[in-house]
């Protein structure tokens, strides 16, 4: 028989196991798009942290991306083997890099939440303090919502631009005709000009209160056909603006008009909608908190910086920079008007004055004497008529003064320290209390329970003074919780409000004209409609102490904050042996003259705004690593000294401070200087960390 075979069947199987797998079917892969026709190269700002990073890197532009790839936009990008995200600052023809291009991944978005006044004045703010543009784009531009993006329509070719200065007010002006200089700068921001002008503000109500004045000046803007943007310290004083402003005739965008608010604490929606409001021209007037001072306004012809002094106009992220310097540069960037104003004078804007930068506006001694209160202050000598009673906390002087004006209306009670008892210390030999498990100090949260503390949250049960053995405790600051229970045991009957940060009824923005007792943390004061018929100011001594720069200023900004709340036919008292040159500047009402005595005295001591300085803080070999690359003509080094470390941080490296000094002229030579070797340190990966402030506000 003949053996057939067939060359489609193995003659033998194959063992198990060992089979060959068929070959997979290939996929048939898309050629990659072909580059845009027109500008095909995308430079990039990349979101990343490492300082060597901070350049536009470029990008081809497929041309599937042409149209949505616009400058400004949000993107994803390839970089280090990883899609991260990126701002897209412009387009260009050819590109700088000689190798191959990695196309964009995508269009994160269509808007272009970058702006080229706001992408200029990102680049100039990282520059003026020794940052990186992608840090100060992550403060400017608020995170994306996606769903307000698609409720928000954009506004037809510049109409609803057009139909919002339009709808601006004639503005009257009366809340500046009481300032020398008021009326001029305003007659100079409506015929399109940009005055830089420092304003020392009075005390008022109504239609003479400071956001009146700023909604004047913001109506004024708008008639001159620009837009406005004012940058206040709270939500609190962004509703009083934008109060001010309704009474204008300027409402919210909302309601048809061009004003709009920018605050964090809105939430993500409320704050990405009014920066979308801003971004398509809807918005031509922002009223909003610290990151709103990068707020892209269309044409911009007036930025407000109100109470420069407070520190919520202060970043507390890097590259650390301030309200005030920022406004100031975009006012100079795109030939905005500056007003930088407030009840006191700091040192920084005193500076702008004294070098001709920007001009003073302020009321003369008549126009101060006719609408500030009558101010005294307790000193030593006249407590000691008291006899014993001098050594309450309350002196009799001072409770007459309450007395007598809750008679006639509301009565505010300033104390410097929030809580109850935050500090206390032995009863025998008055050394600080402190804790016994973190060594942190000490405090009493109610009258009967045990001290606590500050740092662990522990109960300090059964404690005694590890110098004399006593158990016994004395207060050594008093809170605004106990010297509210404290005042309604001296006047029953009275009601007592407590508003501050840890109050029960956290932050009060505003009381009754009836008879109460208001006790406020310094900068948590609430308004009374018809002004308060006096304050006491308490504790001036532990307001105006500190060796840190500008305490006494500050301490002035913070007293004169509660006296501008005060009727003019009011008394303002101030309790304790406070510093000797804040309290006569109280007295006399001041402030731009202590502001200058201050400045006269950082010139000659060679400190900041005088100079610019930098410091850097980290491990020794880390600062010692950036300071010896920092090539600067006119240099001066100070330091390294240790950092102040307490026991929560005794387990880390000890860190030392560096600072480096260099005339007004060379700041900018110095950040750039700062900038670079900080960023060798990090494409060097060396060990160590060092935080890089440039004009810290403390550097003592």
């Amino acid at each position: 028989m003949d053996r057939v075979t067939s060359a489609s069947t193995p003659e033998q199987p194959a063992l198990a196991g060992l089979e060959v797998p068929a070959a997979p079917r290939r996929r048939r892969v898309a050629a990659p798009p072909g580059p845009a026709a027109r500008l095909p190269v995308a430079r990039v700002c990349v979101d990343l942290a490492p300082p060597h990073l901070d350049r536009p890197f470029e990008y081809l532009v497929p041309e599937t991306l042409d149209d949505a790839a616009r400058p400004g936009v949000r993107v994803k990008v390839r970089f280090a083997g990883q899609d991260v995200d990126g701002w897209l600052l412009e387009r260009v023809e050819q590109a700088d890099h000689e190798g191959r291009l990695l196309p964009l991944r995508r269009v994160v978005s269509s808007e272009p939440v970058v702006a080229p006044a706001v992408a200029r004045l990102a680049r100039a703010v990282a520059d003026r303090w020794a940052g990186s543009l992608a840090d100060v784009l992550r403060l400017a531009v608020p995170p994306r919502h996606a769903r307000v993006e698609g409720e928000v329509d954009a506004p037809d070719s510049g109409e609803a631009v057009a139909g919002a200065v339009v709808a601006a007010p004639a503005p009257g002006a009366p809340a500046w005709e009481a300032y020398r200089g008021g009326p001029a700068f305003l007659r100079h921001v409506l015929a399109g000009g940009a005055p830089r002008a420092v304003w020392t503000a009075l005390p008022g109500t109504g239609e003479h209160r400071w956001a009146a004045a700023v909604a004047q000046a913001v109506a004024t803007t708008l008639l001159g056909g620009r837009g406005a943007l004012v940058v206040v310290p709270d939500a609190r004083d962004v509703d009083r603006v934008c109060t001010a402003l309704r009474e204008t005739g300027l409402t919210d965008v909302s309601e048809g008009g061009p004003v709009t608010r920018l605050v964090a604490e809105d939430g993500p929606a409320a704050r990405y909608r009014s920066f979308l409001a801003t971004l398509r021209g809807r918005a031509r007037v922002v009223v909003g908190t610290r990151a709103s001072a990068f707020a892209p306004v269309a044409d911009l012809g007036l930025v407000v910086c109100w109470d420069d002094g407070d520190l919520q106009h202060a970043e507390p992220r890097a590259p650390y920079p301030h309200v005030r310097e920022v406004l100031a540069l975009r006012s100079e960037l795109e030939g905005a008007a500056l007003l930088v104003g407030g009840h006191a004078r700091t040192v920084e804007a005193q500076h702008l004055v004294a070098t001709g930068w920007a001009h003073e506006v302020s009321a003369d001694r008549a126009g101060v004497r006719a609408r500030t209160p009558r101010v005294r202050a307790l000193t030593s000598v006249e407590l000691a008529r008291e006899g014993p009673a001098a050594a309450a906390r309350l002196p009799a002087p001072a409770w007459r003064v309450l007395r007598d004006a809750l008679v006639l209306g509301p009565v505010l009670v300033q104390v410097p320290r929030a809580g109850y008892v935050p500090v206390v210390a032995c009863g025998r030999c008055r050394t600080p209390a402190r804790c016994a498990t973190c060594h942190g100090p000490l405090g009493l949260t109610s009258g009967d329970g045990p001290p606590s503390c500050g740092w662990c949250g522990r109960l300090a049960t059964g404690w005694r003074c590890d110098e004399c053995g006593a158990a016994a405790l004395r207060s050594v600051r008093v809170g605004s919780e106990r010297t509210a229970e404290e005042l309604g045991r001296a006047f029953p009957g009275t009601t007592v409000r407590v508003s501050g940060a840890r109050a029960a009824g956290g932050v009060l923005s505003e009381v009754p004209d009836r008879p109460a007792l208001v006790v406020a943390t310094p900068g948590a004061e609430p308004h009374a409609p018809g002004g308060y018929a006096a304050a006491v100011l308490l504790d001036a001594a532990v307001a105006s102490a500190g060796e840190r720069l500008g305490a006494e200023v500050d301490a002035l900004r913070r007293w004169l904050g509660a006296a501008a709340l005060v009727r003019p036919e009011g008394q303002v008292l101030l309790v304790g042996d406070g510093a000797v040159r804040p309290t006569q500047a109280l007295v006399r009402w001041d402030p731009a003259g202590l502001a200058e005595r201050e400045l006269d005295e950082r010139a000659e001591l060679r400190l900041p705004p005088a100079v610019r300085v930098a410091s850097l803080t980290g491990t020794r070999d880390a600062v010692a690593a950036v300071v010896t690359r920092v090539d600067v003509p006119v240099l001066e080094v100070l330091g390294p000294v240790p950092v102040p470390q307490d026991d929560r941080g005794a387990a880390l490296e000890p860190e030392v401070r560096t600072l480096l000094r260099v005339p007004p002229a060379d700041g900018a030579a110095l950040a750039a200087a700062v900038a670079a070797s900080v960023a060798i340190r990090s494409a060097r990966r060396e060990g160590g960390t060092v935080r890089v402030q440039m004009d810290p506000a403390d550097v003592l």
